[in-house]
């Protein structure tokens, strides 16, 4: 595969027409899993900013989010393009993502077509064939954190997007009622909230990417997109970076530093601040039938449990930004990539408060995801 990643000098290209986010309105998805290679060859934009900030208070000194902080991102990703052939059997199309900085706006024009090797797909687990689509997203370049948590995903919209144009979303659409007699992969009317990963009472055919499909043809990844690290030549030397969050922050595999601040302290394998609930609901499905983790509402933040906050972020330095700003991380451990943002955006709704458990919150007539 070959990639063509221009760097960007200091100067901002000149502004081009907005364009709209795409609409993430989609079916719920099966697939099964396969283990493949990939020969493929990623280069990785390495340009840097001064990450310069502003806060309305205050200097960021820590791994504490600084509510109104303002850092601009203009310095990178603004000339990143992947244009290659996927040779997998399952995909067999062209892969093309297009990152472009206006004045004001980080912009994307993709076909959500990955660039490295896939599972199979159809299978048994998953009736649905990867095809291409019209990605056309746009970011600010100029993010600002914010005192509250907003929930993105399905129906409220993409979490975010991998360097290749191929989308985030975590959750699922499956569910279960409080008898467990009532199961579906598809249909969020009940009060239980399947989750895709972790958990192996349900198989929603998640390949090795930790992606599947879904019926219109969209490949999206529900945890740590691994054939785009290897691509990219990600490893445990260097935080690897992977892609833009719905309210401009950057997004990060896997490993960060151990003092969040300082750039030369090691690396260490990023960890969510999510527990296990101790105490079961008495209307929860049995365990002995469904083990904790099989839902979503098993799970609880508890802030400085690990790493990262409830979105799976943390104000720090970065190779990017070496100034320091608010990112996000991509986790082998629950919630594996971010459920929220915690910077502005136009629309979303708003997380529950810390240890409350949340009532499954989709219309199922406005259900088409995940």
């Amino acid at each position: 595969m070959k990639t063509n990643n221009k760097k960007t000098l200091a100067t901002i290209p000149a502004p081009r027409k907005l364009l709209p986010i795409l609409s993430l309105a989609m079916l719920a998805a099966l697939s099964a899993c396969s283990d493949s290679d990939t020969d493929s060859d990623t280069d990785t934009d390495n340009d840097t900013t001064d990450s310069e900030t502003v806060t309305d208070t205050e200097t960021v000194t820590d791994t504490e989010t600084i509510t109104g902080s303002v850092t601009a991102t203009e310095g990178v990703n603004c000339d990143y393009v992947i244009s290659s052939y996927n040779d997998s059997p399952s995909v067999q199309a062209e892969s093309n993502s297009e990152w472009s900085c206006s004045d004001t706006e980080r912009l994307l024009t993709a076909n959500g077509i990955p660039e490295h090797a896939t599972g199979t797909f159809p299978n048994e687990g998953n009736p649905n064939t990867i095809s291409e689509q019209s990605v056309s997203a746009s970011f600010t370049l100029l993010p600002t954190t914010t005192d509250t948590a907003t929930e993105l995903g399905g129906p409220r919209g993409s979490t975010g997007y991998v360097l290749n144009g191929v989308k985030i979303d975590a959750s699922t659409a499956g569910s279960c009622d409080d008898s467990a007699t009532s199961c579906s992969l598809i249909d969020n009317s009940g009060s239980w909230s399947i989750e895709a990963l972790g958990q192996t009472s349900f198989d929603f055919g998640t390949d090795d990417n930790n992606a599947h499909v879904q019926p219109d043809g969209a490949y999206h990844y529900h945890g740590m997109p691994e054939g785009f690290i290897t691509t990219a030549e990600g490893n445990s030397s260097t935080m690897t970076m992977i892609g833009w969050a719905a309210d401009g922050f950057p997004i990060y595999a896997r490993y960060g530093y151990t003092d969040a601040m300082d750039a030369s302290s090691e690396l260490k394998d990023m960890t969510g601040s999510y527990q296990l609930y101790s105490d079961v609901p008495s209307n929860r499905p049995s365990t002995d039938t469904y083990a904790l983790g099989t839902f979503r509402q098993d799970w609880e933040f508890v802030a400085d449990s690990g790493d990262l906050d409830e979105c799976n972020g943390r104000t720090g330095v970065t190779p990017e930004f070496p100034a320091g700003i608010y990112h996000y991380f991509a986790t082998d451990s629950y919630p594996y990539f971010q459920r929220c943002v915690k910077g502005e955006v136009e629309a979303g709704g708003d997380l529950p408060p810390e240890g409350e458990l949340v009532e499954t919150p989709y219309d199922i007539t406005a259900q088409l995801m995940y």
